[in-house]
């Protein structure tokens, strides 16, 4: 399996394709298994990695406390690892904040950015809202998980029409929910706490698409037309009749958004 030694720590990639660099960012509970369903279209076109971040998928547990800060910065290790230069960076929730804290911190290094669901700072009711996740995690039930968690997740309409697949995934959660992955969900929220990049988004000069969701519960769409408004000549997506996990609930719209934005500014360049 692909890894890469970062200060001690095993980070597990994955890559597909030729051509210009794109690195995919997972959310909270992703991992890069959960990209593979769009790789035979950017990989056509693109070198396409994916990645697990510290405390997700296969890479190492960090034990220490750390921040979303920490998470850029061994981004940006990885990437020196590879001698990759400069990246097109796609962030999803939790991986759009590593998204647009890598973009701050190495704005030399982004070509351009995509942010998905995502938002420039936690408000207080992010906190609470991550507060009962971390509760519901330490119950170590995938049951009582999944019931607290997914709501927030999915848009009524496709927690309506697939619920018995949700049910489904709800069992797959009884199974992988244990201690450890307690604790390695609990320090991915907590290491958003203080995350607040709100005054310095206005700094990032690259082309940028911002995808949001009309019924996204945890990112609502106040943030992306606040990062919108921020980030000069962004291009703003609002994808209808979904919630948080968009990606999910209409696959094909999103990646045709996505590529629709790669191929504009190919066409630029």
């Amino acid at each position: 399996m692909p890894y890469i030694n970062i200060e001690g720590k095993n980070i597990y990639y994955r890559e597909f394709g030729k051509g210009n660099p794109i690195v995919f960012l997972n959310g909270l509970m992703m991992n890069t298994s959960s990209w593979l369903h769009l790789v035979k279209y950017v990989s056509k076109n693109y070198r396409m990695i994916l990645i697990d971040l510290i405390d997700q998928g296969r890479s190492d547990s960090y034990e220490a406390n750390y921040t979303i800060d920490t998470q850029a910065d061994i981004l940006n290790a990885f990437l020196e690892k590879l001698k990759i230069e400069k990246i097109n960076l796609l962030g999803i929730s939790y991986g759009g904040r590593v998204a647009l804290t890598y973009a701050i911190k190495y704005k030399n290094k982004v070509k351009s950015l995509i942010l998905a669901n995502t938002d420039s700072y936690i408000s207080n009711i992010m906190k609470d809202v991550q507060k009962a996740w971390a509760h519901a995690a330490s119950s170590l039930d995938g049951e009582i998980f999944s019931s607290i968690v997914f709501p927030y997740i999915y848009s009524f309409k496709f927690y309506q029409q697939n619920y018995d697949k949700i049910q489904e995934n709800k069992k797959m959660m009884s199974k992988v929910l244990d201690e450890e992955w307690k604790d390695r969900f609990i320090r991915n929220i907590n290491s958003s706490r203080n995350y607040n990049v709100s005054h310095l988004i206005r700094d990032i000069r690259v082309p940028t698409l911002i995808i949001g969701a009309e019924y996204d519960l945890i990112t609502l769409l106040d943030y992306q037309k606040y990062i919108h408004k921020e980030i000069e000549g962004s291009k703003l997506v609002i994808m209808k009749d979904t919630g948080h996990a968009a990606l999910f609930e209409k696959p094909n719209e999103f990646i045709s958004i996505i590529m629709e934005f790669l191929k504009e500014k190919a066409s630029l360049q």
